[in-house]
């Protein structure tokens, strides 16, 4: 186990590119892979709070306790039935929280604060996810101060491309005033169907435009995966077999290799 975890950010502002399957399947499979993971939901909806099994009525303190100042890192963390991952769960009450802090100096700064004055900064995690809001709004700043780096799921549709500059604008924006350590970690091709023509053609478009930022790995529309948030379990605890969850072991074998590669660096 490293000593400072390594925090992403799983971000874009489009909605229904599998955004937290992916926040919730990555930190799975990481856990599953031996590391130790805890996945900070910051989307009011609670997705992937529901999608690691923490019920409504389970979530005595959340992401807003944090971003609000109530509670540290460690006191709004949960475990989850998966070995190895925790979650900080997400609340409704997320939603007013931009009103609250709207104007104080810190407001950007609030989650990065939390985490630096967290005992979880060093020692108890490998990893630290963060599953972001459909939008380019506070908390998904607050998100990227925070971060190292930012993972964008990118859906295998013709508008794939639409949208994502504008992404990478802010990710740079953030970059120059907030956090000079703040990169791209990678792109992930996502709800791919081989059988569709205009697939491969976007998944060749983005390789062309992004290069090696793309990972090799291809997240494949599949059954299985979208079913699996109902019951209350990543798609690796509620079928290990399928084609979703094999391409997200994947994908975090090949986010430890790069990992390695830049601290080797």
């Amino acid at each position: 186990m490293s000593s400072t975890p390594r925090i992403i950010t799983i971000a874009n502002q489009k909605g229904g590119v599998g955004k937290t399957t992916t926040a919730i399947n990555l930190a799975t499979a990481l856990a599953a892979i031996g590391e130790h993971v805890l996945l900070i939901d910051l989307d009011p909806q609670g997705n992937a709070s529901t999608g690691l099994g923490i019920d409504k009525r389970d979530r005595s303190s959340s992401s807003y306790d944090v971003i609000t100042g109530a509670l540290s890192l460690e006191e709004a963390a949960m475990a989850t039935a998966v070995p190895g991952l925790s979650i900080v769960p997400s609340t409704l009450d997320l939603l007013g929280v931009e009103m609250e802090i709207a104007g104080t100096a810190d407001r950007v700064l609030r989650l990065r604060n939390a985490v630096r004055a967290s005992a979880a900064r060093v020692g108890l995690y490998d990893y630290i996810l963060i599953d972001c809001p459909p939008s380019l709004n506070l908390l998904t700043l607050n998100s990227m101060a925070a971060a190292d780096s930012v993972l964008v799921p990118l859906q295998c549709e013709f508008f794939a491309l639409e949208g994502l500059s504008q992404l990478l604008e802010t990710v740079e924006e953030v970059h120059q005033t907030i956090n000079p350590d703040l990169a791209i970690q990678g792109i992930v091709m996502t709800m791919y169907d081989g059988r569709n023509n205009l697939a491969n053609q976007v998944v060749d478009d983005v390789r062309a435009h992004l290069g090696d930022k793309v990972y090799n790995t291809i997240i494949p529309r599949n059954v299985r995966v979208s079913e699996a948030p109902s019951y209350g379990k990543p798609a690796i605890l509620y079928d290990l077999k399928c084609s979703g969850s094999q391409a997200y072991l994947q994908l975090a074998s090949e986010v430890i290799r790069q990992e390695r590669k830049l601290r080797a660096a």
